[in-house]
């Protein structure tokens, strides 16, 4: 490190221990990061070097020696059942003691934003201590472990899982969520056609016209996915090994290795396999810190076989697949003349819209499916990576999270959902479009009931929107309020994530999605 280099770090230690608007918590976190990155970065080739400098390929920020997984999803039955040694805990006896255990534990388990993302499927964690509880009782419990929530762990990412069943503990927090409003905790419905009634759907769906929550995940294209064990939906919307978790996520930008390209040949047959197998030597190399040096795998967590380090898989994620597709059809020879800026300058004629580039965006999600499934990795679920839809971060422009449409250019719902159904049967990690549907749909609530079966029919994984002039937005995959947004600048927020939300604002304009009629523009459920 340079001595210019250790100037500018002091400045910036300066700068976080004087921040106005932190807290001390949250400076506290700011400077372990700080901290964390004074290290080396893993052992990585020149080549990797290079790709990440041209943004070709991103480690998510997850820091130069990472000693923590990025997610963790712990076996909270079993710890409710054993108790702990570590925590000097007996296992829960009643509906308190539940609450109690799974709040503690909660302050040791570690993620990528030091906050738990995922805290349990929490209807049949909670349901085997409801005996002698009348239904006022659960509502008011629940209704101040939701808050404490909230308050304690104030960070949107953090992630409840509830249903597919009915259940009294599935419903009260549903009508809990509404009625508070909070950004925290992310929530997801599981709906299995099988199992789930229509009206208890009505009730999740109902829910996202006043709150935006929950998603509502296609429980049997998960479950398949995964073994008898199980899986969780954590952070935003992905989908990992439950007692296990994602040591790592590293993305490739799809945009840059289509201008890498020459041609659609050169793109499948060199370029993405090339690029890939960068992302692969990065995984490699972060994924083999964590798991050789880190000493994570030596917690009690394991120990007490709450996590099992067999279950843990990396994230290969990617994003910018609409302007991937563009950039790749302005290289057709009946393209010739068509450059990308003319491309860009006209969205509603391509990816989305076009059945050809729509086509072409399928195949690279099939050719990428492909090369995660053939790849082996060292630390990795069932010798394998897990292919993730990433939702972006707050610090990229002009490119689209995932296999998104671009923001403002969106079709109707019904076009939007036809146009990506086919994409979510490779995305085993997770996947979300999050339709932006007008405010009218509060006055008809019935519609989105409709649209969400109708897209998970198609073979949507994950279910989300966003409706118009809502308070509560959902930005990649996690929530915040506009109005705390507009108070950030000038009086900072008590939620971790409220800057990462007003920085995503500015550069990757997630309120300019564009808000559509359901009923209006289409009927309101999906014609095969």
């Amino acid at each position: 490190m340079t001595l210019q280099d250790n100037i500018e770090k002091i400045e910036k230690i300066e700068k976080i221990v004087t921040h106005p608007h932190l807290s001390p918590k949250q400076k506290s976190n700011y400077l372990a990061l700080e901290a964390e990155n004074s290290l080396p970065y893993v052992a990585v080739s020149e080549r990797i070097n290079n790709a990440m400098k041209q943004g070709i390929i991103c480690d998510m920020f997850e820091g130069h020696a990472p000693f923590k997984p990025r997610y963790v999803l712990p076996d909270y039955a079993k710890y409710l059942q054993q108790g702990s040694e570590y925590l000097e805990l007996s296992p829960a006896e009643d509906f308190d003691d539940a609450l109690n255990a799974l709040t503690i534990l909660y302050f040791h388990v570690p993620s990528v934003t030091n906050i738990p993302v995922y805290l349990g499927q929490l209807d049949a964690l909670l349901m085997p201590f409801t005996k002698g509880l009348d239904a006022e009782a659960i509502y008011l419990k629940l209704k101040r472990f939701w808050i404490l929530l909230d308050r304690t762990l104030p960070d949107a990412f953090m992630h409840v899982n509830i249903g597919p069943t009915d259940n009294i503990i599935c419903r009260t927090i549903l009508r809990i969520d509404a009625e508070l409003q909070q950004i925290a905790p992310n929530l997801t419905f599981m709906y299995d056609p099988a199992v789930t009634p229509d009206d208890l759907l009505f009730q999740a769906t109902s829910n996202i016209c006043q709150c935006g929550k929950p998603h509502i995940a296609n429980y049997p294209l998960h479950a398949d996915a995964f073994d008898t064990r199980g899986f969780g939906i954590v952070s935003c919307y992905n989908a990992l090994p439950l007692a296990g978790g994602a040591n790592t996520l590293v993305r490739v930008n799809l945009k840059e290795v289509a201008l890498n390209a020459n041609s659609i040949d050169d793109f499948f047959a060199q370029t993405l396999p090339y690029y890939s197998q960068l992302a692969f030597e990065l995984i490699e190399a972060r994924s083999a810190f964590l798991h050789q040096q880190s000493h994570f795998f030596d917690s009690f967590l394991v120990k007490e076989q709450l996590i099992d380090e067999s279950r843990f898989a990396p994230m290969f994620g990617i994003y910018g697949m609409a302007e991937a597709v563009n950039i790749l059809q302005a290289l057709l020879p009946s393209a010739a003349e068509v450059s990308t800026t003319n491309v860009a300058s006209k969205p509603n004629t391509g990816y989305g819209h076009n059945l050809d580039a729509n086509e072409l965006g399928l195949r690279i999600s099939a050719a990428l499916d492909n090369i995660v499934k053939s790849t082996p990795v060292t630390y990795g679920y069932n010798g394998r990576a897990l292919l993730h839809s990433q939702s972006g971060i707050s610090l990229d422009k002009n490119v689209t999270p995932g296999v998104r449409i671009p923001y403002g250019s969106e079709p109707d719902p019904i076009s939007h959902i036809q146009a990506l159904a086919k994409h979510h049967q490779y995305y085993t990690a997770g996947i979300s479009d999050i339709l932006t549907i007008d405010e009218t749909v509060k006055a008809n609530p019935q519609a989105m009931f409709q649209l969400c079966k109708g897209a998970l029919s198609s073979g949507f994984r994950e279910f989300s929107a966003n409706v118009a002039n809502n308070d509560l937005v959902r930005v990649t995959g996690y929530m915040v309020k506009r109005s705390d947004i507009e108070t950030f600048k000038q009086c900072g927020s008590r939620t971790n994530t409220t800057g990462l939300a007003a920085e995503a604002a500015i550069n990757t304009g997630i309120l300019q999605r564009q808000a559509r009629v359901i009923a209006h523009e289409q009927a309101p459920f999906i014609h095969e």
